[in-house]
């Protein structure tokens, strides 16, 4: 691979504020109502078990060490 086709691949320039607002622009004209939904439940399944953790995590600290 080339130098200027490396340069010229759509992800260098997602990686900028503009090019990521840009792609995610695309990705919204090409999904669906009904994959955007999907995407939204996994995103906050994924959210809440991270809550979960974080505080499961906190318990058992908080367990060990009852001073803090």
């Amino acid at each position: 691979m080339t130098k200027e086709e490396l340069y010229a691949h759509p992800g260098w320039q997602w990686c900028t504020s503009e090019g990521a607002e840009l792609h995610t622009l695309l990705i919204g004209l090409q999904t669906s109502f009904r994959e955007k939904l999907e995407w939204l439940e996994e995103a906050e399944t994924l959210s809440l078990r991270l809550r979960a953790q974080r505080e499961a995590k906190a318990l058992e600290a908080k367990a060990e060490c009852p001073d803090l």
